[in-house]
């Protein structure tokens, strides 16, 4: 029963329809114990011949009263503790889109996104059945159990009670060996699950590559594989679980023998009237819910505290980019200057970054060459925070970029990744994604200087053409456009363009820097790029290699310095040279 005082926190924020909930299963318990007492009034006025028409008629209206009364109740009750549990699911699957939201990148390197949505998913169902139907099941099992003993005790005999209730102690031991069982077998099949559910959405974000390759069946055998892994995982939970029943009907089973042979005895001994022990064989039937309920209930808490240990272990790990308790709550503006010692990836030993230092006035633009795995990418997201714990300081307007509050600082960053990601939305609800409130003609403003208006002009509904998850159905080139646009349209204090140009031809992509130019006089930029052409015209030009700063400078002196950027430059001239026929 751990999960319920685990929950506490939740139970004391609804206590009120908790309570209410609790008070009105209460009354229905007591309601329930008045049918089997007028069944036993009735057959003893049968037998002794004194039955009236009056009689009759008085308890058929108790009857009906208990019943509207018992519907009443039941229908408020489900309203206060079932409606609880609900909002309880809420706030922690809240929980976790905020956490999520929070959390850097290094967490999504070693978590799944299946495994993720598993927790937002079925772990969350089963706490909500453990607030709810688990509550139900606590309260009425105990106090419809308790309240029938009692009844049989105080009003019928006993000493037929306590011999009806020997068996008990053995449902006891085994339903709480059940539930040990339950728990280790049910967090394995949730595991299960996370991975099927992770294999899901991976094939299907991946459809493409793997029918490129013709990898279907061998796609289709690896789903298969996983898929009767959960079923074999979940037939053992439903073994166990199945186990319940059985051994709540076979206790029951002999608790009415029980109370048959020594009622029978009492009867004939004169201890006992008939209508009494009909009125006793009822409360019985009635103590096989309690005892059903009791077994489900382990069923449910065990499921709910595996999946509430799992939600947990989840929302502790710790947010590792945080605001300090002083921050600035303003825009960043100004020069940007970088002093990085060195830099490691969280689980790594090798420095992606060494010995990195240089200036960028405000409304210059900076250009960052090199190859592969050289260190561009990772050295713009220290700048928006991505990544921390890096020896050494960047500084924006003359301040460590730590001082300016994280929301405040990736405002004033219009951040272009390699990776474009669109939503499954129309067009224009893309590229205003950073401005929900712009206007059509800044959206299409932002298009023209992306070079991207008169595709979306060709699509079939123009700016309201909805595109597929994302943008599966627009080119690479396409992509990259929308996303340029994007972030234009937030008009940013710096744009970062990560190598977001590559999937464009050299006239689109020297349209685009010539609008960004005129359109960005005065603001800072920056690009990295495999092709030289895009950074040019950079006021500063950055090479990197193995994370390294080998060379820098303007176009010009590093033309002039004969080194890497000067062979890289006339190597891709004679290459473009070569792919318009020499001309």
């Amino acid at each position: 029963m751990k999960v319920f005082l685990d929950l506490g926190w939740f139970f004391k924020q609804e206590k009120k329809a908790y309570i209410s909930g609790i008070l009105l299963l209460l009354f229905v318990a007591l309601l329930q114990l008045v049918p089997p007492k007028v069944i036993g009034i009735i057959a003893d006025h049968i037998k002794n011949g004194t039955m009236t028409k009056g009689l009759i008629v008085k308890w058929v209206i108790v009857l009906t009263m208990v019943g509207l009364a018992t519907y009443i109740l039941r229908y408020y009750w489900r309203i206060m503790i079932f409606g609880s549990s609900v909002k309880l699911s809420k706030i922690l699957r809240n929980r976790l889109y905020q956490h999520f939201t929070n959390m850097s990148p290094a967490f999504y390197q070693k978590r799944r996104i299946g495994d993720l949505m598993a927790h937002a998913t079925n772990d969350l169902q089963a706490i909500q059945q453990t607030a709810g139907a688990g509550v139900l099941t606590l309260v009425d099992s105990l106090s419809t159990g308790g309240f029938v003993i009692i009844t049989m005790a105080v009003t019928i005999s006993w000493k037929l009670t306590l011999i009806c209730l020997i068996p008990m102690p053995f449902m006891a031991m085994l339903t709480s060996w059940f539930g040990t069982m339950l728990h280790r077998t049910f967090h394995k099949a949730q595991e299960a699950f996370s991975s099927l559910n992770d294999k899901t959405q991976e094939s299907i974000t991946g459809i493409k590559v793997i029918k490129t390759f013709g990898q279907e069946q061998e796609d289709i055998e690896d789903f298969r594989k996983q898929s009767e892994d959960v079923v074999q995982k979940n037939i053992i939970v439903a073994k166990i679980d199945s186990l319940y029943d059985p051994t709540i009907s076979i206790i029951v089973g002999i608790s009415f023998f029980l109370s048959i042979v020594f009622g029978a005895k009492y009867v004939l001994a004169g201890e006992l009237t008939i209508g009494q022990l009909i009125s006793f064989t009822t409360y019985l039937g009635l103590l096989i819910w309690p005892m059903l309920a009791f077994g489900w209930l382990f069923n449910i808490v065990e499921r709910g505290r595996a999946s509430y240990d799992r939600v947990t272990a989840l929302l502790s790990e710790s947010v590792e980019i945080t605001d300090n308790e002083r921050v600035l709550a303003i825009m960043p503006s100004g020069d940007i200057e970088y002093k990085i010692a060195e830099f490691i990836y969280p689980g790594e030993k090798e420095a992606i970054l060494k010995d990195i230092s240089f200036s960028l006035k405000s409304g210059e633009t900076l250009g960052i060459v090199g190859k592969t795995g050289s260190g561009k990418t990772t050295l713009l997201k220290l700048l928006i925070r991505e990544y921390e714990r890096y020896k050494g300081e960047i500084t924006f307007g003359g301040k460590t970029i730590q001082e300016y509050k994280l929301e405040k600082l990736r405002e004033a960053i219009g951040y272009v990744p390699q990776d474009h990601f669109l939503f499954s939305a129309t067009v224009a609800e893309n590229i205003a994604f950073t401005n929900p409130h712009a206007k059509h003609d800044e959206i299409e403003g932002a298009a023209k200087l992306a070079s991207i208006h008169q595709d979306i002009l060709q699509f079939t509904d123009g700016y309201q053409t909805v595109v597929g998850e994302r943008g599966v159905s627009l080119s690479g080139g396409q992509k990259q456009r929308i996303s340029i646009s994007r972030a234009i349209l937030m008009n940013p204090e710096v744009l970062i363009l990560d190598d977001s140009l590559s999937a464009v031809d050299a006239k689109t992509e020297e349209a685009i820097l010539s609008a960004l130019r005129e359109e960005r006089e005065g603001k800072t930029t920056i690009i990295t790029s495999h092709r030289l052409s895009a950074i040019q015209h950079a006021t500063l030009i950055l090479i990197l290699e193995d994370g390294k700063i080998i060379e820098r400078g303007t176009h010009e002196v590093l033309m002039n310095s004969g080194g890497w950027y000067k062979e890289m430059y006339l190597r891709q001239q004679l290459e473009e040279l070569v792919e318009h026929g020499g001309h």
